[in-house]
């Protein structure tokens, strides 16, 4: 982990230097690319206002409150179609209709109906995330041995015990990669709704910024969006360790 740590430092230090020389030797116009030392001092300064934390407030809480109703509305979909006969096989091709629609087609639909709104940021997080999810229960559900399920069956194991102690265990290993991959997508749709709608957020102090010709701020804050996805998938994979400690998976690790 240690090691890991320190080659994702070297890392983003060898990007910086990139970024601060190549618009010291003329190579692109520092109008355009300022170099990363004046990027970071105007992160810095605008980490001392208290817009910017509103702004982050906001993108963080549409990010959360989508990423949330998404995961259980998933999870939830999942378990119904594994309970129900017949459901699966049904629901197949109107889920592979709907999941590879890209939530950015829904732009119009979301400002028709809620406006530059937290409302329009939920809808794209919602449905970006909530197939991320859906998809890694139902192969969790689909990974329950058959011989597990007849033995329990044998043994007047009940439908709710069965998903308890069998089906819960065998899916929470997808479940979590489907968390893990939905929480980089909600944000990615979060900034974008922010962007393109005109939302309250980073998104919006981005085009405002944008707009305004104030470059340097727009590098800032696309780097404190970066910043903050690291943080967000850091999180999840905090979270995914604790949830299946008692998975070979993570133990090995």
């Amino acid at each position: 982990m240690t090691r890991a740590i320190a080659y994702g430092a070297a890392g983003l230090a060898a990007l910086l230097a990139v970024l601060e020389a190549v618009p010291r030797l003329g190579l692109v116009d520092a109008r355009f690319l300022p170099p990363a030392s004046e990027i970071l001092a105007e992160l810095g300064g605008l980490l001392g206002t208290a817009e910017l934390w509103i702004a982050l407030g906001e993108t963080l809480r549409g990010w959360a409150l989508g990423l949330a109703i998404a995961f259980v509305a998933a999870v939830a979909a999942g378990v119904v179609i594994d309970l129900i006969p017949g459901l699966r096989a049904a629901s197949n091709s109107t889920i592979e209709f709907l999941r590879p629609i890209p939530s950015v087609a829904l732009i119009p639909l979301a400002t028709l109906l809620f406006g530059a709104s937290l409302g329009s940021t939920l809808l794209l997080v919602v449905y970006a995330a909530f197939w991320q999810v859906l998809i890694q229960v139902l192969y969790g559900v689909a990974d329950v041995d058959t011989v597990a399920r007849d033995t329990a069956r044998a043994y007047g194991l009940g439908r709710w015990s069965a998903i308890r102690h069998l089906v819960w265990p065998t899916a929470l290993p997808y479940i979590m990669t489907g968390l893990r991959l939905a929480a980089a997508v909600a944000f990615i749709l979060a900034i974008t709704a922010e962007l393109v709608i005109g939302s309250p957020g980073l998104g919006l102090e981005i085009q405002t910024a944008q707009s305004g010709g104030a470059v340097p701020t727009v590098y800032a804050l696309v780097v404190l969006t970066g910043l903050i996805g690291i943080a967000v998938n850091a999180g999840v994979r905090m979270l995914e360790r604790r949830v299946l400690a008692w998975h070979p998976s993570v133990r090995g690790t």
